[in-house]
């Protein structure tokens, strides 16, 4: 198999004319992130924000060009609304500068309908987050709130396998997007829209673009609380939900074990330096219960998150036992949540909703929270 280059995409791409402008597009500059690795390519097309539904034939003919290259494995395009930055005011004399790129515009993105956003996260991959997410989300739900479920983890998307969900979503007027539904909640997912096995390799602007979309451009309805489940770490996609989503708060998910605490502590000071208020700390596989005897064994390590949560001053929500039915349930698209809610491994994720139900009214009864302004002291 031939090996593949950016020059041999750039060249395919140069014979994909723009109508409205008639140039290639590559002349045109509208190619945004060109990444080729190993026979995948994924890019970016940048276009009007106003124009986005009637240039997917050009994002189409953007792909089927460079499918026909020798060599491509996969091709991922999409089309990333181009919108001006809101002008920062200047900082007032005697205090912090901040670099252009890094000042949030205050309100960036509003959801229409979404009383109030919280992220789930971790410091890494590994813990269960996604279980958490899934699970906290469902029993929001049963506690009467409507719910929403955003599966931000562009790298790695996990929803559509624990909801047991496929295929793409549908769109009534051909701009906004429409959740998928199941069990009660609304979700949505960038593994709605790319095969299962196509390796994600876009570069920041697009993560940042796409998480951008799928809040903005999807049809969420009336909603209390929308649950995100967050990618790992504390980098790109992390700090655009900080900068550009008023969150109305966090959950950070870790294991007993203390080197997922050093990376969860990571991401409890990224939420505490943006201004996002960390309702509080969850420890998932805090123990093995052992099937015949119901001996509790901590494989992890016993109580590190509830000890660090009381160190950093947070709330420690709960523990959730590492437990075969739970990993079952999540692989088989049935979370225990929604398909046993009575039974004993549901009840640590009812007992959590709970908990977090009550963050969400006082935070609400005390306003919503304005996207902060991230800058950099002298």
């Amino acid at each position: 198999m031939s090996r593949v280059s950016r020059d041999d995409i750039a060249a395919a791409l140069a014979g994909v004319i723009d109508e409205e402008s008639g140039k290639d597009v590559m002349s045109a500059g509208l190619v945004q992130g060109l990444v080729v690795r190993e026979g995948h390519v994924g890019f970016s097309l940048e276009v009007d924000p106003a124009k986005g539904a009637q240039k997917e034939p050009l994002r189409a003919a953007c792909e089927a060009a460079v499918r026909k290259v020798p060599g491509v494995l996969s091709v991922t395009a999409v089309l990333t609304a181009h919108r001006a930055a809101a002008q920062s005011p200047s900082p007032a004399k005697g205090h912090s500068h901040a670099h252009e790129g890094a000042r949030a515009p205050q309100g960036a993105m509003k959801i229409p309908g979404v009383k109030a956003i919280v992220a789930v996260a971790s410091g890494k991959g590994g813990v269960g987050k996604s279980t958490v997410a899934v699970n906290l989300a469902l029993a929001l739900a049963r506690l009467g709130r409507r719910v929403g479920l955003l599966d931000a983890d562009i790298y790695g998307p996990s929803i559509p396998r624990m909801m047991g969900l496929t295929g793409k979503p549908e769109s009534k007027d051909g701009k906004k997007l429409l959740p998928k539904e199941k069990y009660g909640i609304k979700t949505m997912s960038i593994g709605y829209l790319v095969n299962e096995d196509t390796p994600m390799i876009w570069r920041g602007p697009m993560v940042q673009s796409a998480l951008t979309q799928m809040m903005s451009d999807v049809e969420w309805g009336e909603l209390d609380v929308l649950i995100v489940d967050m990618p790992p770490g504390t980098g790109d996609a992390q700090l655009t939900m900080a900068q550009r989503v008023p969150l109305t708060g966090a959950v950070v998910v870790s294991t007993p074990q203390e080197i997922a605490l050093i990376d969860a502590r990571k991401g409890f000071a990224m939420f505490e330096k943006t201004h996002i208020p960390v309702f509080g700390i969850v420890e998932n596989m805090a123990y093995f219960v052992s099937p015949g005897s119901g001996e509790k064994s901590y494989i992890f390590g016993q109580g590190g998150a509830r000890r660090m949560a009381e160190k950093l001053g947070c709330d420690f929500l709960g523990e959730v036992p590492l437990h075969m039915s739970i990993r079952e349930k999540s692989d088989s698209g049935e979370p225990v949540v929604a398909t046993a809610p009575e039974s004993d491994e549901a009840r640590p994720f009812i007992e959590i909703a709970r908990r977090v139900a009550e963050h969400l009214d006082r935070a609400l009864s005390g306003g919503a929270r304005k996207a902060p302004a991230i800058s950099i002291e002298d």
